[in-house]
């Protein structure tokens, strides 16, 4: 069967293929929540208690506390509208990023000059310059060099997997896991061609997606789970971190990997068993020969090449500069080295860069920082909080394991739809004093880990985390460019990951891990003191 047979056979199969109808459906929702559904008084006592209506007002969004209440609901609209439009692409995912600053601009959510830094900030740059990356390296061979580096000595089925889960779930603890992303999904683009070569008839490609995405997405999602292990997965990690400094109970980098670290490889594992369950039918039941071909086309290729080499290095002086480059260089400024290094060098040609960028997955990413910036500026987001945290007050899961157990929920909920970091830093104030003032030993560390750990789990939206963005844009099929991967594939394989993972989670981490390494004592009570001071 031919690639373009494997690909209509899938795409053009149920309501899904309807565009029209999911583009009015999605319509619908904005249309309903926006503009006909009443204004709950919920809102309105938010934007009037929270400060969000007056800073609307001096912002020149809104004109009264009505009208803040209003732009909250219209952004609560927008959810449901742009799940469905990215998760159908009932239009083209890039088209739909654009929709979001394009909402922002005409129905006035956000002042202007707002809007543009949210569309077109470090981040974007950043996932600019890695996509930028992730074409050098592919056109001048590296990726099949770091396939035999990483994966060569593996063979079978079953084992490359494993390998691959485990090592980077727990480099994605270390280091920059959107940096793995774009190192290796070309790596598994070369692996996988390797393998279905290997098994086909008379040099005619006989392509296996369920393959494909098997490799695509044991990569993706094992990086995602490694974001708990330590504080340098992220940055959401260091905000937690700043939240319990600012009640005078730090903790350090150490204290964090003695809670998070151990749950690593077990979700590693959990990504690769799960996988390997969900493809069995896959019709390419060996990668030895596609492993074995990458060696044998690696040694081939003899020494490394100028170009290689300059690619190499490139990529390690970027991922050095992530590292210690700091707050005055972001993640944007080194990763914009990827579009220059190979030109100035000649290691790759200007237009050959532009044209393998992945520009549906950048406009599709941008637009999903402005929803982030949206959900947190117009009160959205913490009114959702509010109602989650009242319900978890009502069912009386308002303290210990109940409450870590709902907030890691919330969090890892919200994070597919707003950045890891917003996430965090949105959650950290409400849930940190709810921990303390529960008198439960070993908050408010226990509240936060929990919260925390939940953000890694960005598995069913492409939009969750720029990791789903960076394997969705490079992964593409070698010989025909066509990618690999659809947006729908997040939803049909990763939210019953994402439910895996936090399962994982609530009974190794929060039952057996915090009870096996314990709290420092004192915290609670110390944590209390200031908030109490603070509320005097």
């Amino acid at each position: 069967m031919s690639h373009d047979a494997a690909m209509d056979s899938t795409e053009n199969q149920g309501i899904l293929a309807n565009k029209l109808l999911w583009m009015i459906i999605g319509a619908a929702f904005f249309l309903i929540i926006g503009f006909l559904v009443p204004t709950p008084q919920s809102m309105l006592d938010l934007v009037k208690e929270q400060g969000v209506g007056k800073k609307l007002i001096d912002w020149h969004v809104a004109d009264d506390m009505a009208g803040a209440a209003w732009k909250l609901k219209l952004v609560l609209g927008m959810v449901p509208m742009s799940i469905i439009y990215f998760a159908t692409e009932a239009l083209p995912i890039g088209l739909v990023g654009i929709l979001m600053p394009v909402f922002a601009y005409f129905f006035h959510l956000l002042p202007t000059k707002m809007i543009g830094q949210t569309f077109a900030g470090d981040a974007p740059l950043f996932l600019l310059g890695v996509l930028a990356m992730g074409v050098t390296v592919i056109d001048v061979g590296l990726h099949k060099r770091l396939a035999t580096w990483i994966l060569g000595w593996t063979k079978g089925f079953a084992m490359p997997i494993i390998v691959l889960c485990l090592s980077m779930s727990v480099l994605g603890s270390f280091i920059s896991a959107h940096a793995m992303a774009a190192f290796m999904a070309p790596v598994m683009a070369a692996v996988y061609m390797g393998a279905v070569s290997a098994n086909s008839k008379n040099g005619v490609i006989e392509h296996d997606p369920d393959l494909a995405k098997l490799l695509l997405f044991s990569l993706c999602f094992s990086l995602n789970v490694g974001g708990v292990g330590s504080p340098a997965a992220g940055g959401r990690n260091v905000i937690m971190m700043g939240f319990w400094s600012d009640y005078n109970v730090p903790m350090s980098f150490g204290q964090w990997m003695s809670y998070g670290l151990p749950l690593t490889p077990f979700l590693g594992l959990s990504v690769a068993f799960y996988m390997l369950f969900i493809f069995r039918k896959v019709k390419t039941k060996d990668l030895t020969p596609g492993l074995v071909a990458i060696k044998e086309e690696t040694k081939r290729m003899g020494k490394m090449s100028y170009a290689e080499k300059v690619t190499l290095g490139m990529m390690l002086l970027i991922l050095l500069l992530w590292i210690f480059g700091g707050h005055d260089l972001g993640l944007g400024g080194p990763a914009l080295l990827a579009l220059i290094i190979p030109v100035v060098f000649k290691v790759s040609d200007w237009k050959k860069i532009l044209g393998g960028i992945s520009w549906d997955a950048w406009f599709m990413y941008c637009g999903a920082l402005t929803l982030g910036a949206l959900l947190k500026e117009s009160g959205a987001a913490l009114w959702l909080a509010q109602i989650f945290l009242d319900s978890m007050n009502a069912i009386g899961c308002g303290k210990g394991l109940g409450l870590w157990i709902g907030m890691s929920g919330f969090s890892g909920l919200m994070t597919n739809f707003m950045s890891d970091a917003g996430t965090a830093a949105l959650l950290g104030p409400i849930a940190i004093p709810m921990g303390i003032m529960s008198g439960v030993p070993g908050e408010p560390w226990a509240i936060g880990l929990s919260a925390a750990f939940a953000t890694s789990f960005a598995h069913f939206l492409i939009v969750g985390t720029p990791n789903n963005a960076i394997v969705y844009g490079l992964g593409v099929y070698p010989d025909t460019g066509k990618r690999m991967i659809e947006p729908i594939d997040f939803v049909k394989y990763g939210f019953a990951l994402w439910i895996i993972s936090l399962a994982i989670t609530w009974v190794l981490g929060f039952m057996i891990i915090f009870n096996v390494v314990g709290f420092p004592e004192g915290i609670t009570e110390t944590a209390r003191a200031v908030l109490m001071k603070g509320s005097q």
